[in-house]
């Protein structure tokens, strides 16, 4: 897969589970048939079967059940065994984040933790643009990979929407191809 089409994906990822998808995003969806059929065949049919207005609605009580009351995509909260969330220093991530020169302002984002699955998305969208193959694969075996792939796993089933669903299973694919893509080509640089 090429480095734009990496950094599309990861963008998209970071946006798709920072918050649930507004009039905007959905209606730019609808009209790229082929995101919507890499995600999954069955939210293409969905997507291009169903009004804005009760996809939009449909997504925000999926989203808000998914990521917000009943789970959370944070590391540190699945992770660890006390379900508490790390802040600062003491979060790995933001280690990781501060050895790559990664300037992260939660002050500004809708996001106040710095291992919420959106922010770690957007850090390997930098990651990305900077062509930093070894960090990238770095950081999805450290972190990504580690907690990610088993959270989706898990929560797939919840899911109330064939996007969601779908989602959870695109990631997970994603994930682990671009993460063997990054080792192979590593292995021969």
């Amino acid at each position: 897969m090429d480095e734009k089409s990496r950094l599309y994906i990861y963008a998209f990822l970071s946006r798709a589970f920072s918050e649930a998808p507004d009039e905007k995003m959905i209606t730019d969806m609808k009209a790229n048939r082929p995101l919507l059929e890499t995600i999954g065949e069955e939210t293409a049919a969905w997507f291009l079967s169903t009004p804005v207005e009760a996809l939009e609605e449909g997504l925000n009580v999926d989203y808000h059940s998914l990521f917000a009351m009943n789970n959370h995509p944070i590391e540190s909260a699945v992770m660890d065994s006390k379900n508490e969330i790390l802040v600062g220093l003491q979060n790995p991530v933001m280690q990781f984040y501060f050895s790559h020169g990664y300037d992260l302002n939660l002050e500004s984002s809708k996001l106040y933790v710095p291992d919420h699955a959106g922010i770690e998305f957007g850090f390997m969208q930098s990651l990305v643009q900077t062509g930093e193959a070894t960090a990238q694969r770095d950081f999805l075996a450290r972190h990504l990979l580690r907690w990610l792939i088993p959270f989706l796993t898990a929560i797939k089933e919840t899911a109330q929407t064939p996007f969601y669903r779908d989602l959870c299973d695109f990631t997970v694919e994603f994930l682990l191809a671009d993460y063997s893509a990054l080792a192979e080509r590593i292995g021969h640089e």
